[in-house]
């Protein structure tokens, strides 16, 4: 079974790297948001199994939206950012995500560890 994701990001740059990455790794990307109005419409337009959601979105805050969100869709959602866990790892802790996951360390494997083994592996 194949995960279907959204990804929410204010940088187009790594929207599209984010996608290719997670596809070939055999994440669905089912598709992307740049806002927060964009990323609860979509989320209830596509219903993914997960949203991977960047804190820091142009003038917005991801953690703000992380309870919309949840409360929207049913889908488990994945913070994401470039700072360190250590400096956001309370704020974290505190939203309704189900983990944190570094930019630099997105791929779909480290996806499928963050999410336990109930969320599938990729289609081969």
């Amino acid at each position: 079974m194949s995960m279907r994701c959204l990804i929410v990001d204010d940088s187009a740059r790594f929207l599209e790297a984010a996608r290719t990455l997670l596809e070939r790794d055999g994440i669905h990307v089912v598709g992307v948001a740049s806002t927060g109005a964009e990323a609860l419409a979509r989320a209830v337009e596509l219903a993914p199994d997960l949203v991977l959601l960047d804190i820091d979105l142009d003038g917005e805050s991801g953690l703000e939206l992380a309870p919309r969100l949840a409360a929207t869709a049913a889908s488990v959602i994945i913070l994401t950012s470039t700072h360190p866990l250590d400096d956001i790892q309370e704020l974290v802790a505190a939203s309704p995500a189900r983990g944190f996951l570094h930019k630099s360390k997105l791929s779909g494997q480290a996806l499928r560890d963050l999410l336990g083994p109930d969320h599938g592996s990729p289609e081969r």
